[in-house]
């Protein structure tokens, strides 16, 4: 099949891309290679694709329309995975503008392009942290969420209302990913576990934040991955529903899926699993809670199980210390 993935040189996006290649299908990759981080990184995960047969590299930002819709049009997907977006919760307080024009007008212009030829299955990403300042755990799909804390998560929420309108208005069957906490090797600079394994590795202090008073939901990559190539075969269909927990929506053929392993862990295990996997103590700079962020997330994977008999389970001791080698693998720590 025919695949057009947004965000090829991120790191999810790179995963994703990995895997449909390795699995035969052909590839169009975008990426804008912004400088949020070291853009040396995004380049070499592009070199590695641009190494398989199949795939086709296009260095286009999100914003220009016309761009995208020649390669769009070259291309001729079946199946479209937005991943592309400006992301970080914390990045959103210094540069929300950012946010507004790849998150907002660059998911537009993808959705668009839908709109003007649409594919079996339109797949975008969004975030468990559009659930904001909810409390009832697990997070449901089915669950209100109108309380984001970041101008991050109101941009990843406006996405989800801005395809589902579209999905009705114009029949592109739509599923949203809720992602939980990836992590794992080729991870974001940005995120802390790359940041703990750096600092650590240097005999620097870790900034531990709500004095480590934290749970989160750790996805490894490998199985978001998996989610995903499985629900892109899964498009909605209206008046379908897959069981009482389905989010599909009643006038539209769209759901939102949320991809997680419905297992906290709390954050002090996880600077230990990586002392473990590092053979070294941390020395920890306890802080308090930061503007926007929450003390937990737990994801719900009743729809996730029920459309595709799969909930990403990898321990999260795997998964650091796969994180670890390829870490010190690529920058010879």
């Amino acid at each position: 099949m025919k695949f057009l993935v947004t965000g090829t040189a991120g790191f999810i996006g790179f995963h994703v891309a990995k895997r449909l290649l390795a699995d035969h299908h052909q590839v169009t990759g975008i990426d804008g290679m912004t400088p949020y981080y070291d853009v040396t990184l995004k380049e070499r995960r592009h070199a590695i694709l641009g190494e398989q047969a199949g795939f086709a590299a296009h260095r286009v930002m999100l914003e220009d329309a016309a761009a995208l819709a020649e390669i769009y049009q070259r291309a001729q997907p079946d199946i479209v995975v937005h991943l592309a977006a400006q992301a970080g919760v914390r990045y959103s307080l210094t540069n929300p503008r950012a946010y507004i024009d790849s998150n907002l007008i660059g998911t537009f212009n993808v959705i668009e392009l839908a709109r003007s030829r649409v594919p079996a299955h339109l797949l975008i990403a969004s975030t468990s942290s559009v659930y904001g300042a909810n409390t009832e755990m697990p997070f449901a799909e089915t669950d209100q969420a109108d309380t984001q804390l970041t101008l991050y998560a109101a941009t990843k929420k406006a996405t989800e209302m801005m395809a589902h309108s579209y999905a009705h208005l114009w029949k592109i069957p739509t599923t949203m990913f809720r992602f939980f906490s990836v992590y794992g090797p080729w991870g974001r600079p940005d995120m802390a576990l790359f940041k703990f394994v750096q600092a650590m590795l240097k005999d620097e202090p870790i900034d531990v934040y709500n004095n480590g008073k934290m749970d989160r939901d750790f996805t490894y990559i490998d199985d978001l991955v998996e989610a995903i190539v499985r629900l892109a075969g899964k498009a909605p269909v209206v008046g379908e529903p897959a069981g009482k927990a389905d989010s599909l929506s009643p006038v539209a053929p769209f759901r939102i899926v949320n991809i997680g392993g419905g297992q906290m862990t709390p954050l002090l295990d996880f600077i230990a699993e990586i002392e473990a996997a590092l053979g070294k103590k941390s020395i920890r700079n306890y802080m308090p809670m930061q503007m926007g962020d929450v003390p937990r997330t737990d994801a719900s994977t009743e729809l996730l199980e029920t459309l595709i008999g799969f909930r990403p389970k990898t321990p999260v001791a795997h998964g650091v210390r796969e994180f670890v080698a390829w870490y010190r693998d690529y920058y010879r720590a």
